[in-house]
């Protein structure tokens, strides 16, 4: 994929990850991408345990493939355990990630949601509800202005943000299908307009 590195870890350092994983589980509120920039800030930039060719890669790679959102965790795990030793650890890597990412946060979900549905009349759960949207929004903003610094764009790039910016408004107020902006992204993309 890209350039490793050659680590040596301690089972301090894999306890590290679990912990790690396992605290930003219960802040993924809107999906673990939520949380890149904390990973980001943790692997790449802290511990020095991924480069920033190999966590973007990892996310590109793993939003690009088909399946759930969550998969570039593992992919994250499996370069954090190439890292540090080969395939073995990899596989490691994978099991200490995903496992970190989702009992926390599949465990409160599943006892808030059986909560909620019980007490889902209360005035409180529906103000928590609406409450969380904006919280959600500023979260994958900060994720995607993470990913957009690290491969270069500035406000060179303006018709790529105004693109962007028109598309958001499209969704949020018409009744187009995303995948018809997303075609029509493409094209523009293949044709050099953006």
């Amino acid at each position: 994929m890209t350039e490793s590195l050659h680590l040596v870890f301690s089972a301090r350092d894999w306890f590290d990850l679990l912990l790690h994983y396992l605290s930003l589980s219960l802040l993924s509120i809107g999906g673990a991408i939520s949380t890149a920039p904390d990973m980001h800030r943790f692997l790449v930039d802290q511990q020095h345990w991924l480069t920033d060719a190999q966590f973007n890669a990892s996310i590109a790679i793993a939003q690009a493939a088909p399946g759930p959102n969550v998969l570039f965790i593992a992919l994250l795990g499996w370069n954090v355990g190439l890292n540090a030793g080969g395939m073995l650890t990899g596989l490691l890597g994978i099991f200490i990630t995903m496992t970190g990412i989702l009992i926390p946060s599949t465990t409160l979900t599943y006892m808030a949601a059986q909560w909620g549905h019980r007490n889902r009349d209360l005035r409180a759960v529906r103000a928590f509800k609406q409450g969380m949207a904006p919280i959600v929004v500023a979260l994958l903003i900060a994720t995607s202005w993470i990913l957009a610094g690290a491969n270069g764009s500035s406000l060179k790039d303006w018709p790529v943000w105004l693109l962007t910016a028109a598309t958001a408004i499209i969704v949020w107020r018409s009744n187009i299908h995303l995948l018809w902006l997303l075609g029509a992204g493409a094209l523009l993309g293949w044709f050099g307009l953006i």
